[in-house]
């Protein structure tokens, strides 16, 4: 494994940590302008909604594993600024054609493809980036900071955002998380890092892609885990499409009480990111990850009490989920950026996040047409199932004994 060069210190990581908070702020406003501008300005059809919400993940199916190549073969500074700049062109184009009155559903697909495109060069950049950034025993550290961003962005950003629609309209919100990326492209611009240029390779695209694969599933430790947070996101994808099924209509929560219920989710994830490090450095990031990951199956079980039990149950549940997936995900990020050679990173990443992406798509789907057949319920006990088998997996795995050394 080739550590790189020495990280710059505090400054660099600062500028980058402040760039992905600006971001993250600006993607929550987003999340609640698009529905609105999609239902409301547009008037879209229910299959034309599907659409829109298809766009945004498609990339990553596409192009993840050629993102990935193209984020090794290049300086990933630069990548990770005109990704930035590209999303805002990207966004900056859908409020140019409203203000001309020439927005249409397809337009408005293409665009979303292309923002979707640059997000995944820009996150293949970004993880690949870090390690640069920070040394390597404070990996966990610096992907713990980010995660409470995001976890503070997505507390605090949907109610900003709906302020924002409200009082501008749901395309003018999507102009500030336009500006957004460009004041990100400004910091990401500005952070000192060196970076020597990659060795041209005169291997092919293909050679690279598999280079990439084989390092991520046939490592003995990474392999196991890989596949592990791959059916994870499968059984995700396809409860997180339940739980607005079953709190919406099951038992009957209001819009407000559905917005508290995501809070919850996200206060907790907050509280959790706060103490991977701590937690990491206590049992071993590699134990951590595994502990996390069997309270999934737990905290959806008490999910499936709420008939019984009375809707508080549901709020609980969404606190342990938080609390786990906040405590999780430093520690894992710790794990592929420690053991992942600085040359494979990008490939490693994109690679991940294209097959996690599509495995929760296919999540959702499947638990739309499921609880269609058979209702939520018996569908959840089914996602309950796969919840344990990620974290029998991971348990299965070499990471249980320990992975203290990235």
């Amino acid at each position: 494994m080739t550590d790189g060069p020495t990280p710059p210190g505090r400054a660099a990581f600062a500028r980058f940590w402040g760039a992905a908070a600006i971001s993250s702020f600006g993607t929550a406003v987003t999340a609640v302008a698009m529905p609105v501008l999609v239902v409301q300005v547009l008037g879209a059809t229910p299959f034309e909604v599907g659409l829109v919400n298809a766009a945004q993940f498609l990339p990553y199916a596409i192009v993840g594993l050629i993102a990935g190549v193209y984020a090794d073969r290049w300086r990933r500074r630069p990548l990770l600024v005109w990704a930035s700049v590209g999303r805002a062109l990207s966004l900056a184009a859908i409020v140019v054609l409203w203000l001309l009155g020439a927005l249409e559903i397809w337009m408005l697909v293409v665009a979303l493809l292309a923002f979707g495109t640059f997000a995944v060069f820009g996150f293949a950049a970004t993880q690949s980036l870090l390690p640069r950034l920070v040394p390597r025993t404070r990996l966990v550290h610096a992907n713990a900071r980010l995660d409470q961003t995001d976890a503070a962005a997505q507390t605090l950003g949907p109610a900003v955002g709906g302020g924002l629609v409200g009082l501008l309209g749901a395309p003018v919100a999507i102009a500030v998380d336009a500006v957004s990326y460009l004041v990100e492209a400004a910091l990401s611009a500005s952070v000192p890092v060196q970076e020597p240029r990659p060795e041209r390779r005169a291997g092919r695209l293909r050679t690279e892609i598999r280079d990439g694969l084989r390092w991520t599933y046939r490592h003995p430790t990474l392999g196991p885990l890989a596949w592990s947070t791959h059916v994870w996101f499968l059984a995700n994808g396809a409860a997180m499409t339940l739980l607005s099924l079953i709190a919406l209509r099951s038992l009957g929560f209001t819009a407000f009480w559905f917005g508290v219920l995501l809070a919850v989710f996200g206060v907790a994830s907050l509280v959790g990111a706060t103490a991977a490090p701590r937690v990491g450095e206590r049992i071993g990031s590699g134990r951590t990850v595994v502990l996390a990951r069997a309270a999934y199956p737990g905290a959806w079980l008490i999910v499936l009490t709420a008939p019984a039990f009375g809707d508080a149950v549901v709020f609980v549940a969404l606190a342990l989920l938080g609390l786990a997936a906040g405590v999780e995900n430093a520690n894992e990020m710790g794990i592929w950026q420690g053991l992942t050679p600085d040359e494979l990173l990008g490939r490693t990443n994109a690679t991940r996040r294209s097959v996690n992406r599509t495995a929760a798509a296919i999540g959702a789907v499947l638990a739309g047409v499921g609880a269609g057949f058979v209702g939520e319920w018996p569908v959840l006990m089914a996602v309950i199932l796969v919840f344990a088998a990620a974290a029998l997996i991971a348990w299965l795995s070499p990471i249980w004994s320990g992975t203290d050394h990235i």
